[in-house]
């Protein structure tokens, strides 16, 4: 695994054109966020501008099969910002991706049982406000090159609520496994200090890394690449997965020290619970 420091717009251009199949990354959303070593207030169209640059080598770097995943929130004073960042990138006359998927991560949800019980799960940062609601959600766009990538669709799947159904549908093929569809409810992990267990003012869950390498199906082999690596997160993800190749570039030489620590954290926990002797 290469953790590298440095812009990625400086990085990128060093690495092999189609040498990554899966880029899984969040960048700044340009809504004033407090992050260490970035401005996130630029003029909209000088943000869009920003974020074509970067893709555009993200393009460069992709495999012709490979997919991009990006994790983009909004504000509810600002909702547009998703939408506009995703057409700045798939529309115009030279678009650089196509849309092929948009997933919705949900972070915290309440549902009403079949007995008429409100559950809530999840966490969400709560606004102060009479004229919005508290934002629970945001996206997950899967850009391709083609439009045309095979995905696993099972890859993170769930089990059939009604059995009957894995012989009913002959897509399944015998398995007890459906597709999970575009919605994802993907808590937050509960942490009891957030200056020490998550420095950083946005972060993706594990999990959410996880399910796009999944989903993206090529295994172990999988070749990732976080252009805007935060804390180590997407890092901690495809070792977990099992991925040998991966590449995360980090701005902030103490947010990638906290992620070279996380990942060292992590690798010696496993040591000791599935020692190899």
């Amino acid at each position: 695994m290469r953790l590298l420091h440095g812009d990625c717009l400086g990085v990128l251009p060093g690495l092999p054109e189609a040498s990554v199949d899966l880029v899984v990354t969040s960048p700044p959303y340009n809504l004033g966020i407090a992050y260490q070593s970035f401005k996130d207030t630029a003029p909209r169209e000088e943000f869009l501008q920003w974020c074509r640059q970067w893709a555009a080598e993200l393009k460069r770097v992709m495999a012709a099969d490979g997919s991009f995943f990006l994790n983009v929130g909004a504000a509810p004073s600002n909702p547009l910002l998703p939408h506009q960042l995703i057409l700045a990138l798939t529309d115009g006359p030279t678009p650089l991706f196509v849309l092929q998927n948009t997933f919705h991560w949900v972070k915290s949800i309440t549902i009403e049982t079949r007995g008429h019980e409100q559950i809530s799960a999840g966490h969400f940062k709560p606004i102060n406000s009479k004229r919005y609601v508290n934002d629970c959600h945001e996206y997950v766009f899967h850009l391709t090159k083609t439009g045309g990538v095979a995905l696993d669709r099972r890859g993170a799947g769930v089990p059939y609520v009604h059995k009957s159904n894995i012989a009913r549908w002959g897509h399944t093929g015998g398995a007890d496994l459906r597709c999970r569809g575009n919605t994802w409810f993907i808590p937050y992990e509960t942490i009891q200090s957030r200056d020490k267990e998550r420095p950083h003012p946005a972060t993706f869950p594990v999990a959410l890394v996880e399910q796009c390498i999944r989903i993206h199906g090529k295994g172990p082999a999988t070749r990732l690449l976080d252009p805007f690596l935060g804390i180590g997160t997407s890092a901690i993800a495809a070792h977990r997965q099992g991925l040998t190749d991966f590449i995360g570039i980090e701005l902030d030489a103490h947010y990638l020290e906290v992620a070279r620590e996380r990942l060292l954290d992590e690798t010696t926990r496993l040591a000791v619970e599935f020692p190899l002797f």
